[in-house]
Protein backbone atom coordinates (compact mmCIF):
# COMPACT_ATOMS: atom_id res chain seq x y z
CA UNK A 1 0.00 0.00 0.00
CA UNK A 2 1.50 3.68 -0.89
CA UNK A 3 2.17 6.28 1.99
CA UNK A 4 0.14 8.93 1.64
CA UNK A 5 0.99 13.07 3.66
CA UNK A 6 -2.77 13.55 4.01
CA UNK A 7 -4.41 12.83 7.44
CA UNK A 8 -7.17 10.22 7.56
CA UNK A 9 -9.01 12.89 7.91
CA UNK A 10 -8.40 14.48 4.97
CA UNK A 11 -8.68 11.31 2.54
CA UNK A 12 -11.69 10.60 3.94
CA UNK A 13 -13.36 13.69 3.24
CA UNK A 14 -11.33 14.29 -0.07
CA UNK A 15 -9.92 17.72 1.08
CA UNK A 16 -6.29 19.24 0.69
CA UNK A 17 -4.43 22.66 1.81
CA UNK A 18 -6.83 25.32 1.82
CA UNK A 19 -3.93 26.52 -1.77
CA UNK A 20 -4.35 30.55 -0.15
CA UNK A 21 -1.13 31.51 1.43
CA UNK A 22 1.09 31.57 -1.20
CA UNK A 23 -1.93 33.89 -3.07
CA UNK A 24 -2.12 36.55 -0.06
CA UNK A 25 1.93 36.41 -0.30
CA UNK A 26 2.56 36.96 -3.70
CA UNK A 27 -0.25 39.63 -3.68
CA UNK A 28 1.64 41.62 -0.62
CA UNK A 29 4.23 41.32 -2.55
CA UNK A 30 3.24 43.10 -5.46
CA UNK A 31 1.12 45.88 -3.69
CA UNK A 32 4.64 46.72 -1.69
CA UNK A 33 6.51 46.63 -5.10
CA UNK A 34 3.72 48.95 -6.61
CA UNK A 35 4.02 50.81 -3.39
CA UNK A 36 7.62 52.09 -4.12
CA UNK A 37 7.37 54.37 -7.28
CA UNK A 38 4.06 55.25 -6.11
CA UNK A 39 5.30 56.85 -2.64
CA UNK A 40 8.42 57.78 -4.33
CA UNK A 41 6.49 60.11 -6.89
CA UNK A 42 4.26 61.09 -3.67
CA UNK A 43 7.30 62.28 -1.35
CA UNK A 44 8.94 64.51 -4.47
CA UNK A 45 5.82 65.77 -5.15
CA UNK A 46 4.81 67.07 -1.43
CA UNK A 47 8.73 68.00 -1.37
CA UNK A 48 8.33 69.87 -4.61
CA UNK A 49 5.06 72.10 -3.36
CA UNK A 50 6.29 72.51 -0.01
CA UNK A 51 5.73 76.40 0.64
CA UNK A 52 2.75 76.25 -2.34
CA UNK A 53 -0.79 77.67 -1.39
CA UNK A 54 -3.53 76.04 -1.19
CA UNK A 55 -4.95 77.05 -4.68
CA UNK A 56 -1.35 75.79 -6.35
CA UNK A 57 -1.60 71.70 -4.62
CA UNK A 58 -5.64 71.61 -5.46
CA UNK A 59 -4.65 72.73 -9.18
CA UNK A 60 -1.98 70.19 -9.11
CA UNK A 61 -3.92 67.65 -7.63
CA UNK A 62 -6.69 68.40 -10.60
CA UNK A 63 -4.47 67.11 -13.41
CA UNK A 64 -5.24 64.07 -14.62
CA UNK A 65 -2.27 61.92 -14.41
CA UNK A 66 -1.76 63.26 -10.67
CA UNK A 67 -5.46 62.12 -9.73
CA UNK A 68 -4.67 58.96 -11.11
CA UNK A 69 -1.70 57.94 -9.52
CA UNK A 70 -3.27 59.60 -6.38
CA UNK A 71 -5.67 57.16 -6.50
CA UNK A 72 -3.48 54.33 -7.23
CA UNK A 73 -1.51 55.32 -3.83
CA UNK A 74 -4.68 55.25 -2.11
CA UNK A 75 -5.99 52.41 -2.94
CA UNK A 76 -2.73 50.17 -3.37
CA UNK A 77 -2.11 51.71 0.48
CA UNK A 78 -5.29 50.43 1.49
CA UNK A 79 -5.41 47.00 0.12
CA UNK A 80 -1.60 46.77 1.62
CA UNK A 81 -2.67 47.72 4.88
CA UNK A 82 -5.75 45.54 5.04
CA UNK A 83 -3.34 42.17 3.51
CA UNK A 84 -0.58 43.15 6.24
CA UNK A 85 -2.97 43.52 9.40
CA UNK A 86 -4.68 40.30 8.20
CA UNK A 87 -1.77 38.00 8.57
CA UNK A 88 -0.45 39.84 12.23
CA UNK A 89 -4.73 38.97 13.01
CA UNK A 90 -4.39 35.64 11.64
CA UNK A 91 -1.36 34.94 13.41
CA UNK A 92 -1.78 36.73 17.28
CA UNK A 93 -5.84 36.45 17.92
CA UNK A 94 -6.09 33.66 18.99
CA UNK A 95 -9.96 33.35 20.07
CA UNK A 96 -11.82 32.15 16.91
CA UNK A 97 -14.81 34.81 17.18
CA UNK A 98 -12.53 37.54 18.40
CA UNK A 99 -9.74 36.46 15.05
CA UNK A 100 -13.14 36.64 12.84
CA UNK A 101 -14.58 39.95 14.15
CA UNK A 102 -11.20 41.59 13.92
CA UNK A 103 -10.58 40.26 10.55
CA UNK A 104 -13.71 41.45 9.51
CA UNK A 105 -13.49 44.97 11.17
CA UNK A 106 -9.87 45.30 9.54
CA UNK A 107 -11.77 44.88 6.13
CA UNK A 108 -14.54 46.97 6.71
CA UNK A 109 -12.30 49.84 8.14
CA UNK A 110 -9.41 49.60 5.55
CA UNK A 111 -12.34 49.57 2.55
CA UNK A 112 -14.47 52.60 3.93
CA UNK A 113 -11.29 54.44 4.42
CA UNK A 114 -9.51 53.77 0.72
CA UNK A 115 -13.12 55.12 -0.61
CA UNK A 116 -13.39 57.64 1.61
CA UNK A 117 -9.60 58.81 -0.10
CA UNK A 118 -10.46 57.77 -3.27
CA UNK A 119 -13.17 59.99 -3.32
CA UNK A 120 -11.72 62.86 -1.79
CA UNK A 121 -9.03 62.64 -4.72
CA UNK A 122 -11.83 62.55 -7.40
CA UNK A 123 -13.93 65.30 -6.08
CA UNK A 124 -10.75 67.70 -6.06
CA UNK A 125 -9.99 66.23 -9.35
CA UNK A 126 -13.28 67.00 -10.38
CA UNK A 127 -13.75 70.59 -9.38
CA UNK A 128 -15.97 69.48 -6.57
Amino acid sequence: MAKTLRSPLGRALGLGSAKEGVEHWWVQRLTAVALVPLSLWFVTSVIALAGADHATVLAWLSRPLVAILMVLLVGTSFYHASLGLQVIIEDYVHHEGAKIAALVLNKLVCFALAVAGIFAVLKIAFGG
